[in-house]
Parts: structure tokens; C-alpha cells; sequence
């Protein structure tokens, strides 16, 4: 199947996910794959990873969802003619209350993205750390879920609980819904606990699980404050390179 749309969920912060989807679309970008980056995190951790200031004068995600501009309003490039993005913005936090009362309000980013997903080879959805209507929006859009996971000691218990929400909107919303990979994120080696964790989690999903792993590194940490994703920041370190060869596993 074709993965054009992915989700990268995680209900819980801190574990790589904005990072993961920066360095994914940088990556892919690299790789003259067109791609569009949809910052959906009220936090906007994408959107400042590329530069992207929320000064509060140029429409975003929340604007496309809420007020009903068009794609043309928020879709913007990035640096290359490869890398398109929606970014967010700290409004997007409003969001989820004025969503409720919405008609049809779980299929709206999959109605907006439907207008312009052949335009892209990858579109790539930034979610919240929650499993509110926001990251609902993402699941119905999405073809596939991608999960970075950090080896902690309750990443099991909280990944459970992920794949019942995908299992509920796959029955419910979007039937095509599926787990493209897990991703161990912020692996360092060495470390006990990580090790037992990340042998558990290829225990339990096996092949689900991207056989690279991306390691704990300071230079991903940097790069945001440079306005630029690790891959673009500095290439050669192990960060960029593992996300450069997850790019490589999963969608080349």
C-alpha cells in the first residue's frame, strides 16, 4: 500500500516526535520527494524547528481548521521547492474546545488535505501529545501511523493505549488506518533499561519495528535554535544519519 499521508503519534511529550517529523521531511526533501509538513502541536515545536515564528501575523493550521482560510493561505515553503509546511501556532491550543462543535468535526483535515494530497509524495502530520480531536483529525486523514517510542519504563503501558485509539478509529472513521513502524527514539546503548525495553517492544511487534534506531544527541537538541532540522544542521552527525537512513527504511 501506498503510504502518502502519515501520522506521527505519540500521546505522550518528550519522546522525538516533532523531531522525528522535521528530520523525516528534511530528509525526504533530500531526497527530491515533494512533501508537506502539517504542524498540528498547539506547542509548535515543527514550526520553530523551521524557523517559523508564531507572530500572530500569517494564517495557520488553526486558521485552515477554525476560520476557514484555504491551503493556498497556510501552506508554505520551505527553504527548497521540495519542503512545503502548515505550521501551528499557540491558538491551535483553542482548538480542540471549538472543535466540539463543529459539524463532521473528526474528518476536517481529511476534507481540507483531500484538495491537495496528490500534489505531494509524502504529507506528514505533526500530532499533539494527547489523543484529543486534533490527533483524531490526523487518524482519519492519515493512510498510516508512524510511532516514535522512547525505551522508558512505561512506554509499553502508553503505547497500549495508542494502538486502542487507532483499533477505534480504524472500526469507526478511517478502516484503511495502518501501523506503518514504531520508532525507538533517543536510544542510548549501553543503557540497561533501553536495551530491555527495546527488546521488549520487538518482542511484542517484531517486524512493526524500524530496524534503525535513533540515538540521544545533542546536535538534534541545537539545531531547532538555528532554524533548522538536524538533517540540514549538520549532516554527519548520528542523529541526521539515523533519520536519513529511517527516511531510507521506510519510504525510498
Amino acid at each position: 500500500m501506498n503510504h502518502r499521508i502519515i501520522a506521527i503519534v505519540n500521546q505522550k511529550g518528550g519522546v522525538g516526535k516533532s523531531t522525528s517529523a522535521v528530520n523525516l521531511a528534511a530528509a525526504l526533501a533530500a531526497a527530491e520527494r515533494r512533501v508537506l509538513l502539517v504542524d498540528l502541536d498547539p506547542q509548535s515545536n515543527s514550526s520553530v524547528a523551521f524557523g517559523i515564528d508564531d507572530d500572530g501575523r500569517l494564517p495557520t493550521i488553526y486558521d485552515l481548521l477554525i476560520d476557514g482560510v484555504t491551503l493556498a493561505d497556510v501552506i508554505r515553503p520551505i527553504l527548497t521547492p521540495w519542503l512545503h509546511m502548515i505550521p501551528a501556532a499557540s491558538d491551535l491550543s483553542g482548538a480542540e474546545v471549538e472543535l466540539v462543535a463543529i459539524d463532521k468535526r473528526e474528518t476536517l483535515l481529511k476534507t481540507k488535505l483531500s484538495e491537495i494530497s496528490r500534489n505531494y509524495d509524502h504529507i506528514l502530520l505533526d500530532c499533539p501529545p494527547s489523543l484529543g480531536l486534533l490527533t483524531v483529525n490526523a487518524l482519519v486523514a492519515a493512510d498510516a501511523v508512524l510511532v516514535p517510542l522512547q525505551c522508558e519504563f512505561y512506554a509499553m503501558q502508553g503505547l497500549s493505549q495508542l494502538l486502542r485509539t487507532i483499533d477505534i478509529v480504524r472500526e469507526q472513521l478511517n478502516p484503511q488506518l495502518a501501523l506503518l513502524s514504531i520508532v525507538l527514539t533517543l536510544f542510548e546503548s549501553g543503557v540497561a533499561l533501553y536495551e530491555q525495553v527495546g527488546n521488549e517492544v520487538r518482542s511484542h511487534f517484531g517486524p512493526l519495528v524500524a530496524r534503525t534506531v535513533i540515538p540521544r544527541d545533542v546536535r538534534a537538541a541545537e539545531a531547532p535554535s538555528f532554524g533548522r532540522p538536524a538533517v540540514w544542521y549538520d549532516v554527519r552527525s548520528r542523529v541526521a544519519r539515523a533519520y536519513l537512513s529511517l527516511a531510507q527504511e521506510l519510504f525510498l
